[in-house]
């Protein structure tokens, strides 16, 4: 079973908030864990993690995400603003498209990831981080003051991941919206049976297969009981083929799938061309003045890979499984050549995936050594996703 002590352990100050879908966490017996100052379900009394996982790649699987940090930003200057934090190209997005991009510091590192979404040329739907919540927002609200009509909010509701091969086909059953004709990267508002107001519906996901995240209101005693009534018939009314899922197979599946953790294989020391997202950042944003943070910095490591020393990749293992901040060391084991970000056993393939930063001087295929509880553990350097994406494109 996957470790929890570290990953989902999260310190927080203060009494530990509860999600609007807190009271069906509870009659499902989830195991709830503390989690970016959430109490968040961490697997499910009858499952164990690798059934979890492999119900998701095979089925539906539903994560309560409620914990992430949803924002409203409007404005004239919304999306200067939002050039300037990121290096999205906002122009390349049509109406409710969204993509995966990062929020930037002066030195280029990233402060966090999130999801845009372009609702209007004045009107923005991001998505970040449960655990960079205060950060986040003091981070915004300053570089906001340099701009004249922006409009910052961030609110609460239940967000909903529908994850999974058949997806589509249980959420079709509550919905009159076409949902062939919505492609991974594109969203709208619907209307879903049990839900009065509308529903932000995205085709996006955080494991490698088809899937939606919901944004259902759930800003009062009402709305929450909709939200609830939804999540718990999607379980009841479909028990063979939805069941409620925690983090720990959210994490084992996002490995898999090769996508990054924000404080792992994503932190303020680290660019997103050392995290290998040198595709985050469009040919039309390299190109005179971009204006993004950090601009100079990460343009030189795309034009000059000398300045990079290492990389993000993959590492296959058999036996205990490698862990963050796990030591890497050449094959004969005397030099020091990285360090593990995070790392699982793999239910899909066996044995165990890690993601680390190796120096670029070996390859894929090298047979490499870890240190994991004071011995030196075999290891080959990998392609990263270790399992390929399932997503809906046409």
């Amino acid at each position: 079973m996957l470790r929890t002590s570290v990953r989902f352990n999260s310190a927080s100050a203060g009494p530990l908030l509860k999600t609007p879908l807190y009271e069906a966490h509870i009659a499902l017996q989830g195991k709830m864990v503390p989690y970016a100052g959430f109490e968040m379900p961490v697997l499910y009394k009858g499952q164990t993690h690798i059934e979890s996982h492999n119900w998701v790649r095979s089925k539906v699987g539903l994560f309560d995400v409620s914990h992430m940090l949803q924002h409203k930003i409007k404005g004239k200057d919304a999306k200067s603003l939002l050039q300037k934090i990121t290096p999205i190209d906002l122009n390349l997005l049509k109406v409710n498209e969204f993509s995966l991009s990062v929020l930037l510091n002066e030195n280029g590192g990233v402060i966090d990831d999130c999801i845009i979404t372009k609702h209007g040329e004045d009107d923005y739907y991001m998505v970040t981080n449960a655990g960079c919540r205060a950060k986040d927002i003091a981070f915004i609200k300053k570089e906001a003051e340099q701009f004249n009509s922006v409009e910052h909010d961030t609110f609460e509701s239940t967000l909903l991941a529908i994850q999974g091969p058949k997806s589509q086909e249980i959420l079709q059953k509550f919905t009159n919206e076409d949902l062939s004709k919505i492609y991974f990267g594109q969203s709208k508002f619907a209307k879903l049976s049990t839900i009065g107001g509308d529903v932000h519906l995205a085709r996006s996901g955080y494991t490698g297969e088809d899937g939606f995240e919901l944004s259902i209101p759930s800003s009062n005693e009402v709305e929450t009981k909709e939200s609830l009534t939804f999540f718990q018939e999607l379980i009841n009314t479909y028990p063979d083929v939805v069941k409620p899922i925690g983090l720990a197979a959210r994490d084992s599946l996002r490995l898999e799938a090769g996508m990054c953790l924000y404080g792992h294989e994503l932190t303020e020391e680290i660019t997103p061309i050392q995290a290998a997202l040198t595709w985050l950042i469009p040919k039309t944003r390299r190109e005179g003045n971009p204006g993004f943070n950090g601009a100079s910095t990460i343009l030189s490591q795309i034009k000059d890979k000398s300045l990079l020393s290492t990389r993000r990749i993959g590492v296959l293992s058999k036996g205990p499984s490698p862990r963050d901040n796990n030591k890497i060391f050449s094959e004969d084991g005397k030099t020091e050549i990285g360090y593990i970000t995070s790392g699982s056993p793999s239910p899909t393939l066996g044995g165990n995936v890690a993601q680390a930063y190796i120096d670029k001087k070996f390859k894929i295929g090298s047979n490499i050594k870890i240190e994991i509880r004071g011995k030196l553990r075999d290891a080959t350097i990998a392609k990263l996703p270790f399992v390929q994406s399932n997503l809906y494109k046409p």
